[in-house]
């Protein structure tokens, strides 16, 4: 079985330069809670470019989340900022990077692009 988060932030890192966050920089740290388990990913943006590794260091923002509905944003079945509307993510620090990751999210089916 894949796992859709996993597979989301290890392409994410094969991405080439991302337009959209050419002028972006910052950290986001996103702890992914299966139960009494947490896994966490970390992101580096800069200058449109992501990198991603598994460290659980401080960021800029940090975004807990459980893991289906996880799941459900990066394959593109959940609006990530409805879920946070709706208190279903915890977002510590700065929301505004959260908001411009947002960009790399596949849109819910249905929504306008």
């Amino acid at each position: 079985m894949t796992d859709a988060t996993a597979e989301f932030f290890e392409e994410l890192e094969q991405r080439a330069h991302e337009p959209l966050l050419q002028r972006m920089s910052g950290t986001l740290r996103f702890d992914v809670v299966d139960g009494k388990r947490t896994a966490r990913w970390f992101v580096t943006l800069k200058n449109g470019q992501a990198k991603v590794s598994r460290q659980g260091s401080a960021a800029d923002c940090v975004v807990k989340a459980d893991k289906r509905l996880v799941a459900g944003i990066v394959s593109g079945k959940v609006n990530a900022f409805a879920a946070t509307l709706r208190g279903e993510i915890q977002v510590e620090g700065d929301r505004e990077l959260m908001v411009l990751f947002q960009r790399l999210l596949p849109a819910p089916a249905g929504s306008r692009s």
